[in-house]
């Protein structure tokens, strides 16, 4: 016996039954080759960088990094869908459908086992679903002024958080196993919430002025990087007590932040947006080991010693490979940008084309376009500058529509 049900605006409704449940349609149990142009409605990276699926107007296709090729594609006639998650490499897909799809409208989730070819559970709200994240034992469904957390064994509705407006649909998790962390917008402009669900403990972090445009966590969650919509500065936070650690300045203009992404070993940050470069920066947080990721292990004392942990997260060397401003003897009286720490290495791309990117090994940077295009590029960890163009493939060459 397998339970599984069918969600309304948060309300489970649940059902034993043996094999699937008849109320909860198969949206890819038809598939269809595809035979004409397709749009390009969505690109999003796995958990671990590995893959990344692109949403289509036709259904979905799954792409592995490295080396660079198309792992399978689900193309149907019903319309095609504009958010597809993936859980790690597994065969497990969170997908909304697009605006049109004549059979999953943009308020209902589907839960897809690819490899039964059948859905296994829906939720259905009264609202458009801006995002779905996904980790091994939580489903999160993001509206545009709540989130849902759910369950993922048996889709029990576990926590609802209220936002401000969030229609970029801004949330993120943690992915280590001992940690549950989630990350959003609060309630206040600039404000982030975080959520250590294993701690039982809400932080809330003044991060911005501005409203946030652009956040990630840490695969630990202990740290976060947040952008404003100004698009100017990149904040990097200990998400524990909300103590900023780090400040670094993407330009001087206004732009619009598409992607933040830190390197597993919290070693290096990666910004992309609207002016067409992705820049690096060198991070003066410590890098950590896969045994210090066990904080909600720990008893709340290693919280309330607020200040040994911070010393333990900021590097002791005052050094950085960003470049920084000669003006730093006078930052008490200069403009603050004078003092904030500048990109290590770029890479330029086309301007307004919504890019997100990743780390990939050996100081290497992944770069998914909504063009329809894949890079990897390289940077050198000592000197920075242009980054190198190593790749370049078209994986989606008909019908796109840049972002």
């Amino acid at each position: 016996m397998s339970r599984i049900g069918t969600y309304t605006t948060g309300i489970y409704q649940s059902a034993e039954v043996a094999g699937r449940d008849s109320r909860v349609s198969n949206p890819l149990n038809q598939m269809e080759p595809d035979e004409g142009d397709s749009e390009l409605l969505s690109v999003a990276w796995n958990q671990d960088c590995g893959c990344f699926a692109a949403g289509t107007s036709r259904g979905f296709h799954i792409y592995n990094c490295d080396p660079f090729k198309e792992t399978f594609r689900r193309d149907i006639k019903s319309g095609g869908f504009g958010i597809v998650e993936m859980l790690f490499r597994s065969n497990i897909l969170a997908l909304v459908g697009g605006q049109a799809n004549s059979q999953y409208p943009p308020n209902k989730v589907i839960i897809w086992d690819d490899h039964q070819s059948r859905c296994i559970g829906e939720f259905s709200f009264r609202s458009e679903v801006r995002a779905v994240k996904l980790r091994r034992d939580r489903i999160v469904v993001v509206l545009e002024h709540k989130i849902y957390v759910y369950n993922f064994m048996d889709l029990r509705l576990l926590h609802q958080i209220e936002t401000l407006g969030n229609p970029r649909g801004l949330c993120c998790l943690s992915q280590n196993l001992n940690t549950s962390v989630l990350a959003c917008p609060g309630l206040r402009r600039g404000q982030v919430r975080v959520e250590h669900f294993g701690l039982n403990m809400t932080k809330l972090i003044k991060a911005h002025d501005a409203q946030i445009a652009c956040l990630t966590l840490t695969m630990d969650g202990l740290l976060l990087a947040t952008a404003s919509t100004r698009g100017t500065l990149i904040r990097i936070f200990n998400t524990m007590d909300g103590t900023q650690l780090q400040e670094v300045r993407r330009g001087v203009d206004q732009a619009d932040i598409y992607c933040i992404a830190l390197s597993p070993n919290v070693q290096w940050l990666a910004v992309s947006s609207d002016k067409g470069t992705v820049h690096i920066f060198s991070l003066k947080v410590r890098v950590m080991g896969d045994d210090s990721t066990g904080i909600e292990q720990s008893s709340i004392t290693s919280y309330q010693s607020s200040s040994s942990l911070l010393d333990s997260l900021v590097s002791p060397s005052t050094s950085s490979v960003n470049a920084s401003s000669s003006f730093s003897f006078m930052r008490g009286v200069l403009p603050k940008y004078f003092s904030s720490e500048w990109s290590f290495a770029q890479f330029h791309l086309p301007e307004y084309t919504k890019l997100v990117a990743a780390f990939g090994s050996q100081n290497t940077v992944m770069i998914v376009g909504m063009d329809g295009s894949f890079y990897r590029c390289s940077f050198d960890p000592i000197n920075g500058g242009a980054m190198s163009q190593q790749e370049y493939v078209r994986f989606h060459k008909t019908g796109c529509r840049p972002k």
